[in-house]
């Protein structure tokens, strides 16, 4: 079968001949890949860059598209078995959805991975939020920040909060209040984020540093999570005041997460 392979962290992948998967044993299934997607994690992994680049060579790809031996057209996750850029990929069964007949696969390969960053956020990450809690998603205009604002509603969010820098494209999405991620990002105002039950972050770094220094005096439990960093790895905490009044901090990614402990909901996610 044919692959791209990464042998070299700083030079590009490479199409190349690789070895046909062994024969699946009983709880592996055999899928023929017919579509997969470019996440940002993605392109993090094939640079070394992510905790997950594991060794050299690397095969890129945490998830896909394909059709198992019987022909059923399938969502599966790569992301703790290697890699998906590849014709054939062998995945255990806990780690593999169904797709309804007529789904647009290369949708569902693009898509599934943003949308779902939100959707283990709010499930996997957080607990005892209120009714009609109000959530921040700070870059609420990348992809998987877009799908997060239908994602929290359809969870339960009563007000939904985006910032990022792109005005524009926020007044498109549905969202209850903007912040305006401005330059220096010390000139954002984040006042409209007060008494907000939960953060999604997608931004991290200097956006989010900004965010935990303003003046949140918020009389409720704050539950951030940090999913992303689009906007740099580094934030030290202990530069901010306590400005909020009781805070939970962790974070999701596709590795930390089971497909057996979603209970059979991650079809619908999907």
């Amino acid at each position: 079968m044919y692959g791209v392979l990464v042998t070299n962290w700083s030079k590009a992948p490479i199409y190349v001949e690789l070895d046909n998967p062994s024969i699946p044993d009983p709880g592996t299934v055999q899928i023929k890949v017919t579509a997969t997607g470019l996440h940002s994690v993605v392109r993090s992994r094939a640079s070394g860059k992510h905790f997950s680049s594991g060794d050299l060579p690397h095969v890129p790809g945490v998830d896909g598209v394909g059709k198992t031996s019987d022909g059923q057209s399938v969502y599966f996750s790569t992301f703790n078995t290697g890699g998906s850029y590849c014709d054939v990929v062998n995945v255990p069964r806990q780690a593999i959805s169904p797709l309804p007949a007529g789904v647009d696969e290369i949708q569902v390969a693009a898509y599934t991975n943003p949308g779902l960053s939100s959707w283990m956020a709010l499930k996997t990450r957080t607990n005892n939020l209120p009714p009609n809690f109000t959530v921040l998603i700070m870059g609420t205009t990348s992809a998987s920040g877009t799908f997060a604002v239908s994602v929290a509603r359809a969870l339960g969010a009563g007000r939904v909060i985006g910032c990022a820098r792109n005005t524009k494209k926020m007044s498109s999405l549905g969202l209850d209040e903007m912040i305006e991620l401005r330059e220096p990002v010390a000139d954002t105002d984040f006042s409209m984020a007060r008494d907000v039950d939960v953060v999604l972050d997608y931004l991290y770094g200097a956006p989010t540093e900004q965010l935990f220094k303003s003046p949140l005096a918020s009389s409720r439990r704050v539950q951030y999570v940090h999913i992303g960093g689009l906007a740099g790895l580094e934030f030290e905490f202990a530069r901010c005041p306590h400005s909020i009044k009781e805070h939970h901090h962790c974070g999701v990614c596709s590795g930390q997460f089971r497909y057996g402990r979603a209970g059979g909901r991650t079809p619908k996610a999907a």
